[in-house]
């Protein structure tokens, strides 16, 4: 099903697997995402996000960013044939008629800019076309969902922020968000915004997941919210099971593994790991649908997207272990009702309007 039009993944931490050493143009074994797989699961475009985690501010979450950016240039340029990199919604189209998967640059967490807004025409001129505000801790521009409430919202420097985004074309995402700061970006911005992975708080209570006043105050602000395949997002039992494993607490692994990816014995016990994690009771595919629906009737069908959050996640819902089984979203929601034009505008349609208008 997902063949038959465009598919946007609106968010995907590539670039962080670049760094420890995957190699997006071959079919990797054990891997989320690769160009192969976008291939076989009809995804014809992705936002591949340089991903600055919460520890890292000032300039060593300017230098990780641009670490990212590299790692990702090198790998773009070597998947010429097959990918292409677009800074705008008519480049995702163009690169997907070429036959070629479109990657547009996004910043998950506005870190690396300080409090300098050169530091954004920066980015911008490195292809990047859309930040998210934050992401697990408050920083210079925001508070975060799983912060402490720092500036009450948008900082002082978080609205100057705004407001150059906008003057520049780029797209505000308000994932990892605070809903007080999602309020002051939605009254402040005059250009659509988006959320671009997470869930329905209204159908599983983890904080990182968007309210219905959210939803609602996206759809009038003429964004989109696109929804996650993370377990954790899309129902509280996952929380209780991942839990109950134990395995919560050997994710030291993976820190390790990030710290040396060379290593094949690293990387061995990462995967034997992802393997446990994979292996536990997981929501499936239809909970994602669950989701999708939700939104939609809070929304509207011209405001929910899909941004998986693959590669950034331990572990994904039952069925969709990896991007080549991103059309089996849309076979369920065919299942329930969903129009032709109704998946369209989910897949790819309303994501290109956002980008369009923003």
């Amino acid at each position: 099903m997902a063949k038959e039009f465009l598919v946007i993944d609106a968010h995907c931490d590539a670039p962080s697997q670049m760094l420890r050493l995957r190699d997006y143009c071959k079919d990797n074994d054990v891997a989320q995402v690769d160009f192969p797989k976008m291939q076989r699961g009809g995804v014809g475009a992705s936002f591949f996000a340089l991903y600055i985690p919460a520890s890292l501010q000032g300039e060593a979450a300017y230098r990780y960013a641009l670490r990212l950016h590299n790692a990702l240039a090198a790998q773009m340029q070597s998947a010429a044939s097959v990918a292409a990199s677009t800074p705008s919604a008519d480049a995702i189209v163009s690169a997907h008629k070429a036959g070629k998967i479109a990657v547009l640059t996004s910043l998950e967490n506005a870190s690396p800019l300080g409090e300098d807004l050169s530091r954004l025409d920066e980015f911008y001129s490195l292809g990047v076309r859309a930040i998210t505000l934050t992401h697990s801790a408050d920083n210079q521009v925001c508070d975060s969902c799983t912060g402490k409430g720092s500036w009450g919202g948008l900082s002082p420097f978080g609205r100057e922020l705004v407001q150059a985004m906008n003057e520049r074309g780029m797209l505000i995402d308000l994932a990892h968000c605070s809903d007080a700061t999602m309020a002051d970006v939605l009254a402040l911005s005059s250009k659509p915004v988006a959320y671009t992975h997470g869930c329905c708080r209204a159908l599983c209570s983890h904080r990182r997941n968007i309210s219905d006043q959210m939803l609602r105050g996206i759809a009038a602000n003429g964004g989109v919210a696109c929804m996650s395949i993370y377990p954790l997002f899309l129902e509280d039992e996952a929380s209780r099971v991942l839990a109950a494993s134990g395995l919560e607490e050997q994710m030291w692994i993976e820190d390790e593994f990030i710290k040396d990816p060379s290593s094949e014995q690293k990387r061995r016990a990462w995967e034997e790991l992802q393997g446990k994690l994979n292996a536990l009771p997981r929501p499936s595919v239809e909970k994602v649908a669950d989701h999708i629906e939700h939104a939609v009737a809070v929304a509207g069908i011209d405001h929910v997207g899909i941004g998986t959050d693959y590669d950034g996640i331990e572990l994904t819902a039952d069925g969709l272990e990896n991007i080549s089984k991103f059309a089996l979203i849309f076979d369920v929601l065919k299942r329930r009702g969903f129009s032709d034009e109704d998946c369209e505008k989910i897949a790819s349609g309303n994501l290109l309007r956002v980008l369009r208008n923003c």
